[in-house]
């Protein structure tokens, strides 16, 4: 029997996840990511340049989070390694949270998805009124056979 090395059976371990299967570490991981508020609080972390943040100032520039929901996610993207948190005996105690290298490493791709967000909204938003006007195209998927792509001159 062939001894395998622990770098091997890493290896082997990264070919044998398949992200399409719910049960997968990786899907898992994903539908955490994928998370709009662990998002825009990795994008927030990224635009210190390496400085950490206030909860305080978090949750200010997070509009719409509620306090609750930011405990929760930052609590989550510490236990995943994401960011680190830093308590500082104080009156009142002060807490500071940074991305750690495998934040920084996520941050890009986060932020990338943000800033395309803010790029393509209109687009998205024209495209939402033409399909709910029911001004989609009848080719692709939901229609007849077709190109996949529409052909509207709207």
């Amino acid at each position: 029997m062939a001894t395998t090395t622990a770098a091997q059976r890493r290896a082997q371990a990264r070919i044998e996840y398949d992200a399409f299967i719910r049960s997968c570490p990786t899907n898992q991981l994903l539908d955490r990511i994928s998370d709009k508020w662990v998002s825009l609080v990795v994008s927030a972390l990224a635009q210190t340049d390496g400085a950490s943040m206030r909860y305080s100032d978090l949750g200010r520039k997070l509009a719409g989070i509620s306090p609750k929901m930011l405990t929760q996610t930052l609590r989550s993207l510490e236990r995943d390694g994401i960011l680190v948190r830093t308590v500082t005996p104080s009156v009142p105690v002060r807490v500071d949270y940074e991305l750690t290298p495998l934040g920084t490493s996520l941050a890009g791709l986060l932020s990338a998805v943000k800033d395309w967000a803010e790029l393509h909204i209109e687009e998205v938003n024209e495209a939402r009124e033409r399909y709910d006007d029911g001004d989609a195209s009848s080719e692709g998927p939901r229609g007849s056979a077709g190109s996949g792509r529409s052909s509207s001159a709207s």
